[in-house]
C-alpha cells in the first residue's frame, strides 16, 4: 500500500480549514490566496526544469519522443500538454503524446484504480515500443503513485531520460528519475485535492518544458510561433497577422504570400524576409532544421 503520511499535498490547509463556512466570495478568495504560492514554488525549480529542457531538445532533436505519462489528474495534464504540440508547433501526434493509467477513456471517466498497477505502466510503454532516445515525463502529485514510480522504473531500464514532476520533494519518484521537478505548493485549499494547487503547478512546469523544448529547437521565430499549423479560419487570421507582424508586409501581401507557401507560415516568413520562392525557403528551412532565423540567413546569400 503506498505509504501517504507526512506528504505536504496530502495535509490539512489551516487557513482554510473554515471554508465551509464562507460565501461564495469568501471561498474564491481563500483559493486565489492559495494560488499565489504557486508560481514562487516553480521559481524554486527554475534550474531543474532548464535542465530538462535541454536534455529532452537534445534527445528530440535526435529523433526521440516525449512520452507524458500518469494518472488521474496528472495524467490529464500531461495528456493536453502533448495534444497542444501538434497544432501549436506542428509536432507530429506520434513524436509527443500522452499515456494514461486506464486508457484513453481514463481523460474522460475517472479510472483511479489503474494507478496502483506497476504492472500497467511498463505494458503501456511496451506497447509504445519505448527506445532509449525516448523522454518520459512521468507525473504524480504525491510522488508515490505506482503507476507513475513504475513508468520512471522502466524507462530507466530501457535507457530512456526520465523526468518526475511531483509536488513532494522527497518522494520516491524524485529519487529514481534522472531529473526531479518538485515545486511544494503546500496543503491544499480542500485537503488532498491535487488537482488544484498542485496540478496548476504541473501545467505551470509542462508550459515551460514544452515551449522551452520548442523554443530551443527553432519552432519559435523572435516569440511567435511560426510552425503552428492554420487549420481553421481564425488560425489562418493569426498566422496573416504573425506574419505581418514580423515581416512589415501589408496583410494583402501577407495573405497571397501565405497562399504561396501552401499555409505554412515559417516557408512565407523566409520567402518575404528573404525575398526569395517557396523552393528555396523550404530548402533552406530544410538545411537550417525549421530554424527560421538560420534559414532566412542561408536564403539570404
Amino acid at each position: 500500500m503506498v505509504n501517504i503520511d507526512g506528504l505536504t499535498t496530502e495535509t490539512v490547509n489551516e487557513a482554510t480549514r473554515r471554508i465551509d463556512e464562507e460565501d461564495a466570495l469568501g471561498i474564491v478568495t481563500l483559493i486565489n490566496q492559495e494560488d499565489k504560492k504557486v508560481a514562487e514554488a516553480v521559481e524554486k525549480e527554475l534550474p531543474r526544469i532548464a535542465k530538462a529542457v535541454d536534455a529532452i531538445a537534445a534527445r528530440f532533436e535526435a529523433g526521440g519522443r516525449i512520452i507524458y505519462c500518469g494518472a488521474g489528474s496528472s495524467g490529464r495534464i500531461g495528456a493536453l500538454d502533448a495534444a497542444e504540440l501538434t497544432p501549436t508547433y506542428g509536432v507530429p501526434m506520434e513524436r509527443a503524446f500522452g499515456i494514461l493509467a486506464g486508457g484513453q477513456s481514463a481523460m474522460f471517466v475517472a479510472s483511479e484504480g489503474a494507478e496502483d498497477s506497476k504492472e500497467l505502466a511498463v505494458q503501456d510503454l511496451k506497447a509504445v515500443d519505448l527506445k532509449p532516445e525516448d523522454c518520459v515525463i512521468s507525473l504524480a502529485a504525491s510522488g508515490r503513485t505506482p503507476y507513475a514510480i513504475s513508468a520512471v522504473e522502466y524507462g530507466k531500464q530501457v535507457g530512456a531520460l526520465t523526468i518526475a514532476v511531483t509536488c513532494n520533494g522527497a518522494s520516491e519518484m524524485a529519487g529514481l528519475a534522472d531529473i526531479s521537478i518538485a515545486p511544494v505548493v503546500g496543503a491544499e485549499a480542500i485537503s488532498g485535492s491535487t488537482r488544484m494547487k498542485a496540478g496548476t503547478a504541473q501545467k505551470m512546469v509542462l508550459n515551460m518544458l514544452s515551449t522551452g523544448v520548442m523554443v530551443r529547437l527553432g519552432k519559435v521565430y523572435q516569440n511567435y510561433m511560426v510552425h503552428m499549423q492554420p487549420t481553421n479560419e481564425k488560425l489562418v487570421v493569426r498566422a496573416i497577422h504573425m506574419i505581418s507582424a514580423i515581416t512589415g508586409a501589408d496583410s494583402e501581401k501577407a495573405q497571397a504570400v501565405l497562399e504561396q507557401a501552401d499555409r505554412q507560415v515559417a516557408v512565407a516568413v523566409v520567402m518575404l524576409e528573404a525575398d526569395c520562392g517557396k523552393a528555396e525557403a523550404v530548402k533552406a528551412l530544410e538545411e537550417a532544421s525549421g530554424r527560421v532565423r538560420k534559414a532566412i540567413a542561408i536564403a539570404e546569400k
